[in-house]
C-alpha cells in the first residue's frame, strides 16, 4: 500500500496531478486547494498518499500532510460521505480548521463545500463530533458550550446569551467562544444578561 510519494511534478489534470517517481508517473487526486499550491511542473513535490483499492479501480489521493490525510480517512467513516465529498471539503479547509468546526458544530463552515448540503453537514457533525476535540485548537470549554447550545442541553442563561449574540450578526462558533470566556470570568452561575454583557466585551476585544 502507498503511504508517501515523492518525485517530480509531471503535469496537472483538473483535479489530479501527475508525479514523476523515478520515471514512473502516479496519477494523485488532490483537494482543489492542495492543487493550487503544489510546485510547477518540473520542481521536486512530497505528498501523502491514500491508496483506495475497489473492485474496478485502484486510485491514488494525495495531501499535504498526515493530517489530512486522516481527516480524508474520518469522512468517508460518514455514511453518504465518499471520495468526492472528503475532498471537497479538504479542498476549502485545512484538517485543523475541519477539526474545529466540527468540534464547534459549525455546519454552515462545512456546508462551504460543493456538494455538502445541509444533511450531508448535519450527519459529520453528529458522527465526527466525539473525535473532532482531539484534533481541534479550541479549548474544551468553547467545544462544551457550543455542543451543548447544539443539543439543546445548555443551561437557560448561556444557551439565551449565545442566541442573543447570534442575533446581533455573530457567527455560532465566535458566540460560543465568547459566552465561554464570559463564564469564566462570571461563574457559571451567571445571568443572562450579565454573560451577554460580557460576550459582548469579549468580542469588541
Amino acid at each position: 500500500m502507498i503511504g508517501k510519494l515523492k518525485g517530480v511534478i509531471d503535469s496537472y489534470g483538473e483535479d489530479y496531478v501527475i508525479l514523476d517517481v523515478h520515471g514512473v508517473g502516479y496519477q494523485v487526486h488532490c483537494p482543489s486547494r492542495i492543487l493550487q499550491v503544489l510546485p510547477r511542473p518540473g520542481e521536486a513535490a512530497v505528498l501523502s498518499i491514500e491508496t483506495l483499492v475497489r473492485e474496478d479501480m485502484i486510485r491514488l489521493y494525495g495531501f499535504s500532510e498526515d493530517g489530512e490525510r486522516e481527516w480524508f480517512r474520518l469522512l468517508m467513516t460518514v455514511q453518504g460521505v465518499g471520495a468526492k465529498v472528503a475532498l471537497a471539503i479538504l479542498g476549502i479547509l485545512k484538517a485543523g480548521e475541519i477539526a474545529n468546526a466540527i468540534a464547534l458544530g459549525d455546519k454552515a463552515t462545512i456546508s462551504r463545500a460543493p456538494g455538502v448540503g445541509k444533511r450531508v453537514a448535519e450527519r459529520i457533525l453528529a458522527e465526527l463530533k466525539d473525535k473532532a476535540p482531539a484534533f481541534a485548537s479550541v479549548d474544551s470549554e468553547t467545544i462544551a458550550v457550543s455542543q451543548t447550545v447544539a443539543e439543546n442541553v445548555a443551561a437557560r442563561p448561556v444557551a439565551e446569551a449565545v442566541s442573543a449574540l447570534t442575533n446581533l450578526g455573530y457567527g455560532q462558533p465566535q458566540a460560543s467562544a465568547a459566552v465561554a470566556r464570559a463564564m469564566k470570568s462570571a461563574g457559571e452561575d451567571a445571568t443572562t444578561e450579565t454573560l451577554i454583557r460580557l460576550g459582548l466585551k469579549e468580542l469588541a476585544g
